[in-house]
């Protein structure tokens, strides 16, 4: 991508578990790459970050490490964090290096003061002219086009790839939030455990990710679809092929659903009224790659009886919330930006 013409002044990184996207004012979203490192244990070097780093996932000698920096939303190493927040920066503003851009980065809601610190020095120390952290729910608002500043109460609901995260947001700000560490890559690991225990078959976690986008769902339907696994079966070690059903993707799922639910109710169980029938009326919103999920906004309708829908491009609505947020810092800087 020829990013040389451009004035590059301001970037918006969403950092999520398992995908860091970045996101540049009048370009949109320029970057969308896993947030892995890839390191040497020898001499703790950084070897490659993104698509590269997870390419050497499981092929690679012991001596490299592939890192996911953030584990359940959370940032586990900072070092790495830093590391692949200035590798994305640069990547970015390669060709132009002398403007140091102010940057605005997704945060989870329950994340420490601690740890918001640390993702503003990991930004200032990758050059950012000026910092802004901002919490991942009211960013997903803002990228699903809700009037986040009106006073009347509205509630999203975003499941990344490592935590789910619901919030009720009123005039700007999180009323009520709770955060549960299940996502994407919970129900990937649901799937091939079932996967596991029902057929004795192993297999990795991108085959049981290709199951739940080719036939996942979270309830069970008459029209079933069916997809063919190969694995290594566990008796005799050798591979094997079985043929495996939607139905049942969404059984191995429940568990994991009734997480999500669980912290649905929390939230609105600690919503002020008035703002409880504001939700009523509109409904929840919800974003995320876990949001892709077939008949989930069903689901929860099922589960709670508050009515869902999801967010257009749902997989994007943090990531396009941090290039509102840029076009409107002087609006939000009074509300939402945390510096």
């Amino acid at each position: 991508m020829n990013f040389s013409n451009l004035f590059l002044n301001k970037i918006g990184i969403d950092l999520g578990t398992a995908n860091t996207l970045v996101f540049i004012p009048k370009k949109g979203i320029v970057i969308n790459e896993p947030s892995v490192v890839a390191v040497d244990i020898n001499d703790n070097k950084i070897l490659a970050v993104g698509n590269e780093a997870k390419e050497m996932i499981g092929r690679t000698p012991e001596t490299i490490v592939a890192h996911r920096p953030l584990k359940n939303g959370v940032i586990a190493d900072y070092r790495v964090t830093e590391a692949m927040i200035r590798y994305f920066v640069n990547k970015v503003s390669s060709k132009i290096r002398f403007i140091r851009p102010d940057i605005l980065i997704s945060i989870p809601a329950g994340i420490t003061s601690t740890e918001r610190r640390a993702v503003i020095e990991a930004a200032n120390n990758a050059g950012a002219k000026n910092a802004y952290v901002v919490k991942e729910p009211v960013l997903a608002a803002i990228g699903a086009g809700i009037p986040i500043n009106n006073p009347s109460g509205n509630m999203i609901i975003n499941i990344g790839g490592g935590t789910s995260e619901v919030a009720i947001i009123s005039l700007g700000g999180v009323v009520a939030a709770h955060s549960a560490r299940v996502g994407g890559d919970r129900f990937d690991n649901a799937i091939a455990n079932y996967i596991k225990k029902r057929y004795g078959l192993a297999i990795g976690e991108r085959t049981a990710e290709d199951i739940k986008k080719a036939i996942g769902g979270a309830m069970p339907q008459i029209n079933e679809k069916y997809a063919e696994i190969r694995g290594r079966d566990l008796m005799g070690g050798l591979p094997k092929t079985v043929k495996i059903s939607s139905n049942e993707v969404a059984e191995a799922l429940q568990d994991e659903l009734r997480e999500v639910i669980d912290a649905i109710k929390k939230v609105l169980q600690e919503t002020p009224p008035e703002l409880s029938a504001d939700v009523m009326d509109k409904g929840m919103v919800l974003s995320g790659g876990g949001a892709l999920l077939r008949n989930l906004d069903q689901y929860i309708v099922q589960m709670t009886g508050v009515p869902c829908y999801v967010a257009d491009d749902a997989l994007l609505c943090v990531a396009k919330g941090t290039g509102i947020a840029l076009d409107n810092l002087d609006l939000y800087k009074k509300t939402i930006l945390l510096k």
